[in-house]
């Protein structure tokens, strides 16, 4: 089985426009540039350090919160069967809310809490 490519061309391009912390207190207005899958994990990228750090949406089964992660682990993980991560070759960079609303049903759920949040605690909710 051929391991699809990490990370395009075009990929790259998008992370780069968004390098950490240069989408703090966006919340549901951040840009998702790429999502990566594997088993019941989903990795949603928003920022990268133009090396090895992503920050993002993190999603476990059903929990989902932001969160650091490393490119290299990521390519390093294979399961038993021989299956890599993989990067979702059909998603387009969109904001969090965008996503949300596009069939990523645990985002729903994230993007509500946020909006409960601001309501509860003000707009330094992230």
């Amino acid at each position: 089985m051929k391991r699809q490519k990490f990370m395009t061309k075009e990929t790259e391009k998008w992370m780069k426009k968004y390098p950490l912390y240069s989408q703090d207190g966006k919340a549901e207005n951040a840009v998702i540039t790429a999502k990566y899958f594997f088993h019941n994990f989903t990795w949603y990228v928003m920022e990268w350090d133009s090396d090895d750090t992503f920050f993002g949406i993190v999603l476990n089964g059903g929990e989902c919160k932001y969160g650091y992660f490393s490119a290299k682990e990521l390519q390093q993980v294979r399961d038993k069967c021989g299956l890599y991560v993989e990067r979702d070759i059909y998603f387009r960079p969109q904001t969090v809310e965008e996503a949300s609303k596009s069939g990523e049903c645990y985002l729903k759920d994230f993007v509500e809490n946020l909006k409960r949040l601001r309501e509860m605690y003000g707009e330094n909710v992230n």
